[in-house]
C-alpha cells in the first residue's frame, strides 16, 4: 500500500505541475461534456421517451454540438444593466468551481517520464477549507449576475442563491467536522489516508447523509434548484444571460457537480481506495488503478443527482430553508458532539467504540431520516377561514337566461 509523500508536493518540475493542471482542466471538461449527454439520457429513459439521439452515433455529439451552438449564438448586452459587472459575474462563478479541484487526489505516487509523483495538483494542511472557500466565491458570481441585470426576476435569483449557499455551507463544513475528529488532518491526502481499511461513510454514515443533501443544495440542482425557479423566476439569475456567458453558468454548475462529488468521494469513501472485494488483490490500490476506482466513484454520485432531478419535484423555499436551519444544522451540532467523546474513549484505550460509533450512527441516521419526513409534510401555510362576499362589494353578474334569470339585453350599435 502506498500513500503519497508529502514532501513530494512542491517539488514537481514545472512540466510536470503544468501537466496536471491542463490533465484536470481536461478532465473536468470531459466530464461536464459527458454529464449533460448522460443525464438527458437517464432522463429520458426515466420518464419513458428517447433522450439525445440525432447528433452523431445514437446522439454522443449533442453535448458538443450544443457547446458550439452557444459559443457562435450573438451575444446580447441588455440595456441598462452594469456592464462590466454583468460581463465578470460568469467568469467569477466558473472560475473557483475549477481551483478547487487542485488538492483532490485522484490515485497514489506514479511514475511519469521518470518522475515519482502523485496523482494530485497539491495538497496543504487546510485543503478541505480551501476547497469551501473556493466553492463559496462561486456564489458571487450568481449574486453579481442577478444584481448586474437591472431586472426583478434574477435579483430575486440572486438572493436566494445567497441565503442558500451560506445555509447550507454551514451544514456542509459541519459535516467535516466529524471527519477532520476521527482522521485527525484537514488534509485531502492525510483524510483519504486514514480511510484505509475502513470507509468514513460506515463510522460517520450521519455526516455522510447531511453532506449528501449539503452538496445538492449548494450546487442548486433539483430539487433545491429554488435560485433558477422557472415556475417563479422566469429562469433566475441568470435570465438575462445568452450565448456563451449563459454557457460558463451551466459550465460552473457541472464542474461544481464533479467538485463536491469528488470531495464526497475523498471524505467518506476512501478517496482512490479499491472498493471490496477488488482491495483484496495486492495490486488494486497501485500504479493507475486507484484513478479508475476514484472516477468511478465520482460518476456513482453524478448518477445520484440525476436520480434526484427525474424522480423530486422542486422543494417550496420555506421547506428547503427550514430543513437546512432547524434539522441540518442541530442534527450535526449533536453528531459532533458524539464522535468527539468517541473519539477520546478511544484515545484512552477502549476497544469497543468503533462498533459503539456505527451503531449511534445508524441510529441517528435513522432519526434524521424520520425528522426529515415529517419536516416534508409538515403544513406551513394556516388555512384562510372561507368568509361570504358582501354581494355590494362583489356584485354578480346576471346568468343567462337558460338558468331561469333573463339576460338584460344591451342596444345595438347603429
Amino acid at each position: 500500500m502506498i500513500h503519497p509523500d508529502p514532501t513530494l508536493f512542491g517539488h514537481d518540475p514545472w512540466w510536470l505541475i503544468l501537466a496536471k493542471s491542463l490533465a484536470i482542466f481536461a478532465f473536468l471538461m470531459l466530464s461536464v461534456l459527458s454529464a449533460i449527454l448522460i443525464e438527458r439520457k437517464l432522463l429520458g429513459r426515466m420518464q419513458m421517451r428517447f433522450g439525445p439521439n440525432r447528433v452523431g452515433p445514437k446522439g454522443l455529439l449533442q453535448s458538443l454540438v450544443d457547446g458550439v451552438k452557444l459559443a457562435l449564438k450573438e451575444g446580447l448586452v441588455p440595456a441598462g444593466v452594469d456592464k462590466f459587472v454583468y460581463l465578470a459575474a460568469p467568469v467569477i462563478s466558473a472560475v473557483p468551481a475549477f481551483i478547487a479541484f487542485a488538492v483532490i487526489p485522484m490515485g497514489g505516487e506514479v511514475s511519469i517520464f521518470g518522475h515519482r509523483t502523485a496523482l494530485q495538483l497539491t495538497d496543504m494542511p487546510v485543503a478541505v477549507l480551501y476547497i469551501l472557500a473556493a466553492t463559496s466565491i462561486g456564489v458571487y458570481g450568481i449574486v453579481l449576475a442577478g444584481w448586474a441585470s437591472g431586472s426583478t426576476y434574477p435579483l430575486l435569483g440572486g438572493i436566494r442563491s445567497s441565503a442558500q449557499v451560506i445555509s447550507y455551507e454551514i451544514a456542509m463544513a459541519l459535516s467535516f467536522v466529524a471527519v477532520f475528529i476521527y482522521a485527525g488532518s484537514m488534509s485531502t491526502s492525510g483524510i483519504v489516508a486514514a480511510q484505509y481499511g475502513t470507509w468514513f461513510i460506515f463510522l460517520l454514515l450521519p455526516s455522510f447523509l447531511v453532506y449528501v443533501i449539503s452538496m445538492v443544495g449548494e450546487t442548486n440542482r433539483a430539487p433545491f434548484d429554488l435560485p433558477e425557479a422557472e415556475g417563479e423566476l422566469v429562469g433566475g439569475f441568470h435570465t438575462e444571460y445568452s450565448s456563451i456567458k449563459f454557457a460558463m453558468f451551466m459550465l460552473a454548475e457541472y464542474v461544481n457537480m464533479t467538485t463536491v462529488s469528488a470531495l464526497a468521494t475523498t471524505m467518506f469513501l476512501g478517496g482512490w481506495h479499491a472498493p471490496w472485494p477488488i482491495n483484496m488483490w495486492d495490486g488494486a490500490n497501485t500504479g493507475w488503478w486507484p484513478l479508475l476506482w476514484f472516477v468511478a466513484k465520482v460518476w456513482g454520485f453524478m448518477f445520484l443527482f440525476f436520480w434526484l432531478r427525474a424522480t423530486l419535484p422542486r422543494m417550496r423555499y420555506d421547506q428547503f430553508m427550514a430543513l437546512g436551519w432547524k434539522v441540518l444544522i442541530p442534527f450535526s451540532l449533536a453528531w459532533i458532539m458524539i464522535v468527539a467523546t468517541a473519539r477520546a474513549l478511544r484515545n484512552e484505550g477502549f476497544s469497543q467504540v468503533t462498533t459503539t460509533l456505527a451503531s449511534l450512527g445508524a441510529i441517528a441516521t435513522l432519526l434524521v431520516a424520520v425528522a426529515l419526513w415529517r419536516a416534508l409534510r409538515r403544513r406551513n401555510v394556516r388555512a384562510i377561514p372561507r368568509q361570504k362576499l358582501d354581494p355590494e362589494i362583489f356584485p354578480t353578474p346576471p346568468l343567462p337566461s337558460s338558468m331561469g334569470q333573463t339576460a338584460t339585453k344591451e342596444p345595438a350599435d347603429a
